[in-house]
């Protein structure tokens, strides 16, 4: 069913030059988004349904195109954040593994699960991202005293059980980056800062380090299943994402940073409201 519906994507309905130019635009603003905070994914993800025709394939096809076509973003917004990861703690790359392992087993999980098992709980997982995000510079504070006393935790040197809970947390982020990824920045932007391990541009920056290491995987498992399997790629789509991406995840990371870290937050919580509030109300 699924080859039939691709087959159908690009004989009967082709993508147009106004499709084409729509998703361009919804991408280059979702990988800015993505670069700032995250959740830029729904934007591509609904637009993409909105444009491929109708048939019951059409949502896992605007995933894994939405996936793939935003990766090159998360790169390009990696690359503009290097700087921020200058002297970046070895703590941080126990962080890359459960990355890899959650987005590769959250991708697969898309390819033998119905949507609706995840969908159903994703407004509450952003809302609640949201506000641990507002409330991070004192949850931060707290974690910090009640971990080591009266004086704050080093984020060059954590307690072993904040790395341990840090690398679970990823580990379960990474599956849901995997699997559909909406607020996902959002998500770990909320752990780390709440787990004190960083100010919110250091934090920015090994997001978006995170961001590309869980969109990589995700969408390389999706690349190789449709070669192997029934399509799932709409490839005209992916390479004007691409491109659009690129602009988006460079033009976004310099906007971010001319910013004070709380106007940052306080802009991230309220993409992230916006984006439970689209889920509750769809």
């Amino acid at each position: 069913m699924m080859s039939c519906a691709y087959g159908f994507l690009f004989t009967e309905s082709s993508p147009t030059l106004a499709s084409l130019a729509f998703i361009a635009g919804v991408t280059a603003v979702a990988a800015a988004i993505n670069s700032v905070a995250g959740g830029g994914r729904i934007l591509t993800f609904s637009a993409l349904a909105a444009i491929l025709p109708a048939d019951p394939s059409r949502l896992v096809i605007a995933n894994a195109t939405s996936t793939i076509g935003l990766w090159p973003g998360t790169l390009s917004a990696a690359w503009e954040y290097r700087h921020e990861r200058t002297g970046q703690p070895k703590w941080s790359l126990w962080l890359l593994l459960p990355s890899v392992a959650g987005s590769v087993l959250g991708t697969l999980l898309v390819l033998v699960l119905p949507t609706t098992y995840f969908d159903s709980i994703v407004p509450l997982l952003i809302f609640l991202a949201a506000t641990l995000f507002a409330v991070q510079p004192y949850l931060s504070k707290h974690l910090s005293k009640k971990v080591d006393g009266k004086e704050p935790h080093s984020t060059e040197h954590p307690k072993t059980k904040t790395l341990l809970l840090a690398a679970t947390l990823q580990f379960f982020m990474g599956m849901y980056g995997g699997y559909f990824g909406a607020g996902n920045g959002i998500l770990m932007l909320a752990v780390l800062g709440g787990l004190g391990l960083g100010d919110t541009h250091r934090l920015n920056g090994f997001k978006n380090l995170l961001a590309m290491v869980i969109s990589a995987c995700a969408a390389l498992t999706f690349m190789l299943t449709s070669f192997t399997s029934s399509p799932i790629v709409a490839w005209p789509e992916v390479g004007i994402m691409a491109i659009a991406a690129i602009i988006g995840g460079l033009v976004g990371g310099r906007l971010a940073r001319q910013y004070h870290p709380n106007t940052i937050r306080k802009c991230i919580a309220v993409i992230g409201y916006g984006l439970a509030g689209y889920y509750f109300l769809t």
